[in-house]
């Protein structure tokens, strides 16, 4: 049985990775090369690298039984189009949906230009984590105050350099990151703000929201999109039982005369 996956989370990942052991064919769709060497390797998972078009994934889902959707919870964009994509090849559609974080008082703004301009009016150096595509959102503030903690590509530091972020502010390093490393870099740059999403559990947002208790920094959220699914258990269990009725269907046909 074929099984797509849009990925690049590690609950993604995950997921591939167990249903391929217990006997499905799995594709994986993963935006760059960073989420590719992260998929790792498993002789029943086929992993596409690389931004897809609808006629793209449409291809992808030839064939499968089931799609999940099991991408960043801020990639909305995404999974509007893998809904459609699943919509017009009438093949199943589960959202993989990441537990939300409690977040306390901090302001949760509903953008990374509402962000920005908040800051406008604030003092102090600011760390932010919210990747490279929401650096020119903070381009309206001073430069020498942003410290954009970034994938260590090529891509990445372009992106930064684009944004006119001063090299020496560049923090290029791949996650996860403990609260320990947060509390050090917040300290070693003399952070008074840290921008975030919340990448819940798996994206180390309570390490992110402990060191920022730790040292007195301020905590701000980028809103979550609006979503619907079910958590990992719940998907990996629904998976699993199609798997079973169709092996089960395959060799009840095996056994007919």
């Amino acid at each position: 049985m074929k099984i797509v996956i849009f990925g690049g989370t590690s609950e993604g990942r995950r997921l591939s990775h167990a249903l391929a052991d217990a006997g499905a064919e799995v594709v994986v769709s993963v935006v760059s090369d960073y989420g590719a060497e992260e998929q790792g390797s498993h002789p029943r998972i086929r992993i596409r690298t690389g931004p897809l078009r609808a006629e793209e994934k449409l291809q992808l889902l030839e064939g499968a039984a089931l799609c999940v959707d099991a991408t960043h919870p801020y990639a909305s964009h995404v999974t509007i189009s893998v809904r459609q994509a699943c919509e017009e090849a009438d093949i199943p559609c589960l959202r993989l949906q990441r537990a939300p974080s409690q977040t306390g008082d901090a302001p949760v703004l509903d953008s990374a230009a509402e962000a920005a301009a908040f800051l406008t009016g604030q003092k102090g150096n600011i760390l932010l984590t919210t990747g490279v595509k929401e650096l020119p959102a903070f381009t309206v503030l001073e430069p020498e105050r942003l410290y954009p903690r970034v994938l260590p590509s090529r891509e990445s530091i372009a992106a930064c350099e684009a944004a006119g972020i001063p090299r020496r502010n560049i923090i290029a390093m791949q996650g996860p990151f403990s609260e320990e490393m947060n509390t050090a870099t917040i300290r070693q740059y003399n952070i008074r703000w840290l921008v975030t999403k919340d990448g819940g559990i798996p994206g180390g947002f309570p390490e992110k929201a402990a060191a920022a208790r730790e040292t007195g920094a301020k905590l701000l959220i980028l809103r979550r999109p609006d979503d619907s699914g079910c958590d990992y258990s719940a998907i990996l269990n629904q998976c699993l039982a199609l798997l079973r009725s169709e092996t089960n269907i395959e060799r009840a046909e095996g056994e007919q005369p």
